[in-house]
């Protein structure tokens, strides 16, 4: 017997699945599919919101440095506010690191639900439903690799 995938809730082995405790021999599928849910608006604005997160330090550092050139102040005040200015623009490269990783995270979770479906003498049933993508599609993977000897439909 090969074990194509294996986590806490998933069993993918070359005789059969197990799947959120419901156990299916291979046999058992006549036909696997995936469906995708609707986008999730949330995700997609969190994201929007880290990328104005990431900018915002550059952009109140440069306007510190504008109103430096622009403003008739001492020497001392002028090199106060560029230098405060170029401080929290580069304030922005550790910020930034952070909020990057946090946005490929959630590109790595993906935007939406994603299902996978399969086709029994009893119907169709739903074996796997997650919002994680990259979980998804290391179990589809695995789930078309242990059916491809058996020939069933996908």
């Amino acid at each position: 017997m090969t074990t194509y995938y294996r986590d806490g809730d998933v069993v993918i082995t070359s005789t059969g699945i197990r799947m959120h405790g419901r156990e299916y021999a291979l046999a058992e599928l006549r036909q696997v599919w995936h469906r995708s849910g609707r986008r999730s608006w949330g995700t997609i604005a969190g994201r929007g919101v880290l990328g104005l997160a990431m900018l915002l330090p550059i952009l109140v550092g440069a306007l510190g440095v504008g109103i430096a050139l622009v403003a008739h102040a001492s020497v001392a005040v002028t090199a106060g506010l560029v230098g405060g200015g170029i401080l929290v623009g580069l304030a922005a490269a550790p910020l930034a690191d952070v909020l990057l990783e946090r946005v490929d995270r959630s590109y790595d979770r993906g935007s939406r639900r994603r299902e996978i479906w399969g086709r029994t003498r009893h119907g169709d049933v739903l074996l796997l439903s997650t919002a994680d993508a990259a979980r998804f599609g290391r179990i589809y993977r695995a789930l078309q690799r242990a059916l491809e000897p058996s020939r069933v439909t996908r």
